[in-house]
């Protein structure tokens, strides 16, 4: 303390060299103090100068860049989100479109009792009557008494599946039906173990 004041009365600044804090987006400098803990400073001029004035368009430069990469960044991050968005929707509309589907197909005429596993044939009569059989028009021949529209396969969470989605239905069902038929993949050990974290592997 006794050292300090004996450096004398702090330096008076001219006002035209006297650094005003920066405002807006552009750089910022640090706050300055003539007095800093207490202390007063023997020549704060030497101690603050701003230094080369290009220096300030430089932090000024550098502080826009970064906001322009945080704003890229942001965009990015946006985009990918929307993209997600914008496939959950389709998702979304295709479910429905199949639960309207599948409803409509339920309340299909049909003289038999629908079993899950079974594929089933739809026609329709000239009265415009639709109506399911399990016969198919391979099996009808050239003696088809009604027009064919379609035919489905009723699953057993009583889903419809178009024939011509089938295959690729039944394969999906069969990877999905092999991953639940595996156990669990787990450590032999499932206890914490101590091994290799103390020096030269002793405890």
């Amino acid at each position: 303390m006794e050292d300090a004041a004996k450096l004398g009365p702090a330096e008076e600044v001219p006002e035209n060299q006297r650094i005003q804090p920066a405002t807006g987006r552009g750089g910022a400098l640090v706050e300055r103090t003539s007095t800093p803990g207490g202390l007063a400073l023997v020549s704060p001029y030497h101690t603050h100068r701003a230094g080369d004035p290009l220096d300030l368009v430089a932090l000024a430069e550098q502080v826009q860049k970064a906001d322009e990469f945080i704003r890229a960044n942001a965009t990015n991050k946006l985009m990918v989100i929307a993209e997600q968005i914008q496939h959950l929707q389709e998702q979304a509309r295709k479910v429905l479109e199949d639960a309207h589907r599948d409803a409509d197909l339920h309340h299909i005429a049909c003289n038999i009792v629908k079993k899950p596993g079974n594929i089933y044939y739809l026609y329709k009569r000239e009265s415009g009557q639709q109506y399911f059989s399990i016969i198919s028009p391979k099996e009808w021949g050239t003696g088809c008494p009604h027009d064919f529209l379609g035919a489905y396969k009723l699953q057993y969470d009583l889903s419809w599946t178009p024939y011509e989605d089938i295959e690729k239905h039944d394969a999906q069902i069969s990877i999905v039906n092999t991953l639940l038929s595996q156990p669990a993949a787990l450590p032999p050990n499932t206890e914490p173990t101590f091994h290799g974290l103390t020096e030269n592997g002793h405890s």
